[in-house]
């Protein structure tokens, strides 16, 4: 999952960085290796921790984003880079079960966990996370206007809208890929392509990614300099935005339309074939600890998935958490995936 933890590039922690293997690269009972994506993150001290009591040496390798993520670990089955892979999206989550990436593992606290978080999990993965794939809106620039600003995916096709939302494309983006999701979810199987054709007809912006949209194109990512007061981004970009701000803002500059809002779960598996399986089940335990559940929230800027975690009050008072978010089976989006990315890009980029 792609998220807001992006507006903090370069705040990775030098610890995961210490954290080393042996010396022929190999995994050895008292190192366990953590597979996951580029935005994952944790603090000096939670890491350290968790190495002193348990005992092991953490490495951490990252492999692009969630769906690069889920390509290089069904290419390396059953010989895997690491013992651990944390980050696949429930945009992927079929794909990785089906394809046998992982193998059988409850971590403990997980029999707990809500049930609309463990579906489709078929007990080989570990919902750690979630967050929401939302349109955001930058609230100086529609006061300014005097103009309200949308409320739904239909809200979107006015002409008051036109020329003003950036999204991200599907084929290399999961906010992209989240967003077309949502719109299958709104329209339906035979409504969405209508609603694409509309929508950029009413002047949407493509892009390739998160990080051109949110910080090139959105007036409050590019700190004005960007033309878009509209942007596909998430519904915790308000805390995020606040946490990192170098003057404190009194208030997000950014709002969150939260009837676009569609739900990622980010999960974590034991890789059939680790080498050191003991070590990669301490690991996952420790992701449904509370102490690493508490520490999600400000460094991955999503939701911990144990209910009554304590969140931060930049959290409570900024981040909306929509009551209804868009989603879809994982079995229908495992079924149609590649097929809805070659039908958006023939009806919106050519």
């Amino acid at each position: 999952m792609r998220t807001p933890r992006l507006l903090a590039v370069g705040v990775l922690l030098a610890a995961l960085g210490a954290c080393s293997s042996s010396e022929d690269g190999k995994s050895d009972s008292k190192t366990v290796t953590l597979v996951t994506h580029e935005s994952f993150a944790v603090s000096e001290n939670v890491l350290k921790d968790f190495q002193k009591q348990s005992g092991l040496t953490v490495k951490v390798l990252r492999s692009g984003d969630a769906g690069a993520l889920v390509n290089k670990a069904v290419l390396s089955k059953g010989n895997p880079q690491g013992d651990v892979l944390f980050g696949v999206d429930s945009t992927f989550l079929s794909r990785a079960v089906d394809a046998g990436v992982f193998t059988s593992y409850t971590a403990k606290g997980g029999d707990a966990l809500p049930s609309a978080l463990t579906q489709g999990t078929d007990g080989k993965a570990t919902p750690v996370d979630f967050g929401d794939v939302c349109v955001n809106y930058d609230k100086a620039w529609f006061a300014g206007k005097k103009v309200a600003p949308p409320t739904s995916y239909a809200d979107l096709l006015k002409p008051e809208y036109k020329n003003l939302l950036v999204v991200e494309n599907p084929a290399t983006s999961s906010p992209g890929l989240a967003f077309l999701l949502g719109s299958v979810a709104t329209y339906g199987e035979d409504g969405w392509k209508d609603y694409w054709a509309k929508l950029k007809a009413n002047g949407a912006l493509v892009v390739d990614g998160w990080e051109e949209a949110y910080q090139q194109r959105f007036t409050v990512g590019s700190q004005g300099k960007g033309d878009r007061p509209l942007v596909v981004s998430y519904a915790s970009s308000p805390p995020a935005e606040v946490v990192y701000a170098e003057k404190k803002p009194a208030d997000a500059p950014s709002g969150v339309v939260t009837d676009t809002c569609f739900r990622q779960v980010e999960y974590a598996g034991l890789l059939d074939g680790a080498e050191n399986p003991g070590g990669g089940k301490k690991l996952l335990d420790f992701l449904l600890s509370p102490t690493f559940q508490k520490d999600v929230p400000l460094q991955m800027f999503v939701w911990p998935a144990v209910t009554d975690t304590p969140l931060p009050p930049e959290f409570t008072k900024y981040a909306a958490l929509p009551a209804k978010p868009l989603t879809l089976p994982a079995d229908q989006i495992t079924k149609n995936r590649e097929a809805w990315i070659d039908e958006w890009t023939n009806a919106v980029l050519r």
